[in-house]
């Protein structure tokens, strides 16, 4: 885990809209963040927290186990 990831984990506990825009840009992932934050801070974070592990553009799309 670099230094990069432990900011973007950061930052998407405070704002998780924030981190997926960091992550994916201003697109559907971001519209759908929004909305999911605005129904509840929980949702926000499980919905970015999964694009993070999941679908990671650093890591060619797709989680990779360490082991």
């Amino acid at each position: 885990m670099s230094t990069t990831d432990c900011c973007l984990i950061l930052i998407t506990l405070l704002c998780p809209p924030v981190g997926v825009f960091m992550m994916f840009g201003c697109g559907t992932e971001l519209c759908i963040n929004l909305c999911l934050t605005c129904l509840g801070y929980i949702p926000g974070h499980i919905h970015a927290f999964y694009l993070m592990f999941t679908r990671n553009p650093r890591n060619g799309g797709a989680y990779r186990s360490p082991y």
